[in-house]
């Protein structure tokens, strides 16, 4: 048996969102391809404006031992966004229902793949439990920490352009 043989698939979709295939992870992350792939991005503050930040797991494919978003994950084939991103936030750390809400959707293209991007928010005092199997380990941080680490190569660097999205037009402006 060879390493794809039991490998996640990944919808492919247009810029829209509208899946259009499907194609293997390792396709997908390759550098090469650059198929387009949704994924979901969750946001956790709790009341005193601290974000949620989860350290990657060193046995991630892509940007092992990084910070990044609290929730992240890619959708399954025939998967709604907010299944996905139900099913994200339950496995990651342990939310069900966080009462999220929408941020933006774009496009992210790194050296490896490329993703259409549903971001969402949602404001708790729940503590997120760490699942050890999916991440490495997560701590609030304050918007300060974070400015003050950005560019350092501690962060992902779609986490970096997320926040600045994140400061810009929904946490100052509209929480």
């Amino acid at each position: 048996m060879n390493n794809h043989s039991i490998e996640e698939l990944f919808p492919v979709v247009d810029e829209d969102g509208n899946t259009i295939s499907t194609a293997p992870r390792h396709i997908c992350h390759d550098g090469q391809s650059k198929l387009l792939h949704p994924v979901v991005h969750l946001h956790i503050l709790n009341d005193t404006g601290e974000l949620f930040l989860q350290k990657r797991a060193m046995t991630k494919d892509l940007l092992p031992g990084k910070w990044d978003t609290s929730v992240g994950g890619h959708l399954a084939p025939g998967e709604t966004v907010e299944e996905a991103l139900a099913r994200e936030a339950e496995e990651e750390i342990g939310l069900n229902n966080p009462g999220c809400r929408f941020v933006k959707k774009y496009i992210w293209e790194s050296p490896s793949e490329r993703e259409l991007v549903y971001s969402f928010i949602a404001v708790t005092n729940k503590l997120p439990v760490v699942n050890r199997n999916e991440i490495d380990e997560g701590k609030f941080w304050t918007f300060k920490e974070i400015e003050y680490n950005i560019g350092k190569g501690i962060f992902t660097p779609n986490f970096e352009y997320e926040f600045k999205i994140l400061q810009t037009s929904v946490i100052r402006n509209k929480l």
